[in-house]
């Protein structure tokens, strides 16, 4: 009986330590890049980890979030402008109040916002309609 007892209670407390557990890094588990069709749009990204070799760079290169590199995003080949977090997590120039994992969800996010038939601009941001116009 007492097995039995110990066996429960385990199953009842491992779902609780395994969500207060800190998770490892995202950038383990994301791809260095991706190129798929996502409701009709075609994203591409790819992660540029070249480095600047110059000692001038030297602090820009300090600062930079771990996982280093920058995501080269686009959506039926437009530019999608993306920015990293000092959390790791991600947000478009197409919606500035979310955040998201990776580079990838983000850009789904971007074409979910922007809706049927609106494309990207030039600089990356929607023609028309949502965002913060200043």
């Amino acid at each position: 009986m007492r097995a039995l007892c110990v066996s429960a209670l385990a199953l009842a407390v491992v779902p609780v330590i395994a969500a207060a557990w800190p998770r490892r890094d995202q950038d383990g588990d994301e791809a260095a890049s991706f190129d798929e069709t996502y409701r009709g749009r075609h994203l591409r990204g790819m992660k540029s980890g070249a480095e600047r070799a110059d000692h001038l760079d030297h602090m820009a290169q300090a600062l930079r979030p771990p996982g280093g590199g920058r995501w080269h995003v686009t959506v039926d080949g437009r530019p999608l402008h993306l920015m990293r977090r000092a959390d790791g997590t991600y947000l478009s120039m197409v919606d500035h109040y979310r955040s998201y994992p990776t580079a990838l969800e983000a850009a789904r996010a971007a074409v979910d916002e922007l809706g049927p038939g609106r494309r990207l601009t030039v600089d990356g941001v929607g023609e028309g309609g949502h965002g913060v116009h200043a």
